[in-house]
This record gives C-alpha cells, structure tokens and sequence, in this order.
C-alpha cells in the first residue's frame, strides 16, 4: 500500500465497552475498508477500536491508532501505527481531523464527541446503534457502511 495525502482515511469509532454485535460490526468494517485500500483511524484502545483494529490487520491494510497516553501502552495489539498524544479525550478532534470521515458504532460520550467533531468539520459521520442525533445516517450492515462512506466521501481531499 503506497500511502500520500490522497489516500482516503476513515475513522471507525466507538467504546470500549460494546455488544458482540457492535465487535462484529467493527471487524466487518475494518476488514472491509482494508480491503479496499483505506487507511484505518481509531482511537487505538479496547472494544470497538480493537475489533475495527483487528479487522483491518486481516485485511491486509494499516490501522493507525491516536492513543490517549503518551507511552504508547493503551494501544491495541493491532495497531501498526501509534499516535502518542498525552491528551486524553482531546485526542479526538486529532482523530477526526485527520480522516475525511467516520463510522460511528455504539459508543458512549467520547463516541459522541467524535461524532460532535465530525458534523462540525462538515465530513460525513454513519452510526450503527449509535446516536440518534441530525447529521447521522444509520447503516444496517459492514457493507453499506463501507460503500456509503466511500460513496459519500467521492474524491474528498482534506
């Protein structure tokens, strides 16, 4: 994978603490996107993050990880790119920044503030039993949130 300032960039969030059917839906995205050549951004720690994590690395693509400690140590083991950043839950706006959009699955407050900070910079944000708030599409399957959002993000340079 040749990686530049082009390359489309996804975030998948979510809690650490989901539902096994929240994990499978993350795996299935991850999996997904890295299959068709997306660069993966999560916050890089448990649950969500890690299935969406996991799904990537067997996909064959990159998961990059925007941790909230400075060690490195909240970092899933499927993380191949680790972001130090020391902010706690500040890091989210890092996150969103970076990714021309973002799949919202379950999720708690910082879900929220993630999906707060992807309809303020104008990206598309779809969610999965997460939020129901204006600005989010639900999606039912890994499949339609991949190709939506790919669909939905078109040719979008940021």
């Amino acid at each position: 994978m040749i990686l530049n300032a082009q390359t489309i960039r996804v975030a998948i969030i979510g809690a650490r603490d989901a539902s096994q059917a929240g994990i499978d839906f993350a795996f299935g995205v991850g999996k997904l996107l890295a299959e068709r050549g997306v660069l993966v951004y999560t916050g890089g720690g448990s649950g969500i993050m890690e299935a969406a994590s996991k799904g990537v690395h067997e996909g064959g693509g990159i998961a990059v990880g925007v941790l909230k400690e400075a060690d490195g140590k909240d970092a899933n083991k499927y993380i191949h790119i680790p972001i130090m950043t020391g902010m706690g839950d500040l890091r989210n706006g890092i996150l969103i920044r970076s990714v021309h959009g973002a799949i919202a699955i379950e999720g708690a407050y910082g879900t929220l503030s993630e999906i707060a900070y992807t309809l303020g910079y104008e990206k598309p944000v779809l969610g999965y039993k997460s939020w129901d708030i204006p600005g989010i599409r639900s999606v039912n399957s890994p499949k339609e949130a991949v190709d939506s959002m790919l669909k939905m993000i078109g040719d979008t340079n940021t």
